[in-house]
Order: C-alpha cells, then sequence, then structure tokens
C-alpha cells in the first residue's frame, strides 16, 4: 500500500489527505507542519505526493521545523523532488514568517524578566545560520525604547564594538541596555570572550549612567542570562 502510494499523484488521495483541502474545510491552525509544508510545495515528483516529500524532509530533521527553516537554498535543493523554484518558495516562505515577527515595535512592551527579553528578541535570532548581535534600549520603566541589530558575522562569532553599543543608547537616551547575540551551533554557554566583553559593555555604560540589565545568548529556542546566572 505504502509503495503504491509513491506513484500517485495529491490529487488522488482522499479529500481528507488533500492538505489545501483540508486547509480550506477544517482551517490552517488545524493542519500539520508536513501538510503546511505540502502546500508550498504544490507538487511532488514521479515517486512521491508533494506531502510524502514534505513529511521526508520533515523526518530528516527529527520533524523540528525550526530545523527545516534554517535550511539555506542550496541545501534545500540536496533533497530528491526539490529543484530550484521549490528550494525559493520554502525559503520566502520562512523569511515571510519571520519578517512578520520582526514588524517594528508599536507598542513599546515592558521588559520585566529576562523571558520577556528573550520572546522579543527570538523572533530576530531564533533560526539564523551566522551570529548577530542585537540590542534592547529601556526606558527608566524598563518599556522597550528601540531595537537594534549592532553587527552581524559569520558562523562562529561576530565582531562588537562597545562604541557602537553606547552611541544609539545615549542618542536615544536609555537608562538601561539588554544586550544579546546567538550561538548558531545551539550551545548557550558564554565563551570567555562572551564574559569579558559583557564586563567590559557594562563598565563603560556605567560611565554614562547607562545600567546594563543583562546579556542574552540565545540557540535553538532557549537562551542563557547573564543576569539570571549571577555573571552581572
Amino acid at each position: 500500500m505504502e509503495e503504491a502510494l509513491k506513484h500517485i499523484s495529491i490529487k488522488s488521495l482522499s479529500e481528507d489527505d488533500r492538505p489545501r483541502e483540508k486547509l480550506l474545510n477544517i482551517g490552517r491552525q488545524n493542519l500539520s507542519d508536513a501538510e503546511l509544508l505540502a502546500i508550498i510545495l504544490s507538487s511532488g515528483s514521479k515517486t512521491e505526493t508533494a506531502l510524502q516529500l514534505a513529511q521526508r524532509i520533515l523526518n530528516e530533521h527529527n520533524n523540528d521545523i525550526n530545523a527545516v527553516a534554517k535550511l539555506s537554498v542550496n541545501e534545500l535543493k540536496k533533497f530528491k523532488g526539490i529543484g530550484l523554484v521549490k528550494a525559493i518558495n520554502i525559503a520566502s516562505a520562512f523569511e515571510l514568517g519571520r519578517r512578520r515577527n520582526d514588524a517594528d515595535i508599536t507598542d513599546k512592551p515592558k521588559i520585566r524578566s529576562s523571558a520577556d527579553a528573550f520572546k522579543l528578541l527570538n523572533k530576530k535570532l531564533n533560526d539564523l545560520p551566522h551570529e548577530e548581535f542585537w540590542m534592547l534600549l529601556l526606558n527608566r520603566a524598563n518599556s522597550v525604547i528601540k531595537m537594534e541589530c549592532i553587527s552581524k558575522g559569520g558562523v562562529s562569532g561576530t565582531v562588537v564594538d562597545v562604541r557602537l553599543i553606547l552611541k544609539p543608547a545615549i542618542e536615544y537616551l536609555a537608562s538601561g541596555v539588554i544586550i544579546c547575540h546567538n550561538h548558531p551551533s545551539g550551545q548557550l554557554k558564554p565563551s570567555e570572550q562572551d564574559l569579558q566583553l559583557t564586563k567590559k559593555i557594562k563598565e563603560s555604560a556605567r560611565f554614562m549612567d547607562i545600567s546594563l540589565l543583562d546579556h542574552l545568548i540565545i540557540g535553538d529556542q532557549n537562551y542563557f542570562s547573564f543576569a539570571d546566572e549571577g555573571f552581572l
């Protein structure tokens, strides 16, 4: 039965098994990751339906949609049945999702804990294949004035100039800052360089009457907080 399915089109499946029809009938929120991915793929190959191809892609990444979101166009093309157009469609869909999360802050969210900061910053850093360094500028009420990317780097690191952090903090009259960078490897333990940089930023900011409230390291949907762990 399973072998036979590999040689039929998705239109030959029962209506209940067709992702597009299911989306119309029961709503997009009720579809599985594989079904949503199959809709983006639109078609399969001579040996697989779009749904089977989507399931195979997810299976090879432990059914982790965040891992799939990190794949580049060239990495996606390595899957049999994924050509340039399909790879671009998948990458574009995930990028749209990221950009929706990246919408400008309009309601000045208040940061009450490291979890609040993580929720905001994770939208920027959660599946990047390279390191980036971001900063939250906060007023005296700990409401966010601005989010800003300070630098972008490679897989293993990014260069941060302390002056690039202090300049916008002074310009926007920030009372406090939270700095953050990601580890694409998912390893959350701070390096010696992370520790030294945090100390340097904290001491420099203090001279400007600005408090370094936290430094987050983000990786694989989790985070390390310097403040929570007593490093500040």
